[in-house]
This record gives C-alpha cells, sequence and structure tokens, in this order.
C-alpha cells in the first residue's frame, strides 16, 4: 500500500488510521477482536522504557500491543 507504514515506527503522540491489517489465521482474529480493523483512528499515548510494547489509544480504551504485533498492521499517518 503507497504511503502507509507499519504501526509500530508511529511515535508517542502522533494520530493515524489503520489502513490494513496485514496478518491471517489467529493472529489476524486477534488483531481485529481487538477493535484494530481498518478506518479506526489511533494514537501512540507512549511506549514501554526497552520500546516494547507500545500503548495506543482506540476509541475510548488504551491498548498495548507488542512490537511484532504491530508490524502487521499499516497506517496513514494524519
Amino acid at each position: 500500500m503507497e504511503d502507509t507504514v507499519s504501526l509500530r515506527s508511529l511515535q508517542k503522540g502522533q494520530c493515524a488510521v489503520i489502513a490494513a491489517v496485514n496478518a491471517d489465521g489467529e493472529m489476524g482474529r486477534r488483531i481485529r477482536d481487538m477493535g484494530l480493523i481498518p478506518g479506526a483512528d489511533v494514537q501512540i499515548v507512549g511506549r514501554a522504557p526497552l520500546k516494547d510494547p507500545i500503548a495506543l489509544r482506540l476509541k475510548e480504551f488504551t491498548l498495548t500491543l507488542r512490537n511484532h504485533e504491530a508490524d502487521y498492521i499499516a497506517v496513514k499517518i494524519t
């Protein structure tokens, strides 16, 4: 996809819209079940001291993802 980046590459405070979830099987289902679906708005609210996991704001809750999970999510920066 053009002009998309991995969710992992965003910095604290950046906002984005999910463009695609590029995971299949159980991993893809788990990611989508958490509400990370194309069109959803997300904001990076922080990172753990060793940069893993990532805390992000989605709708009205905060969610954490491991970097290897965030690599499967393509976003467009807003």
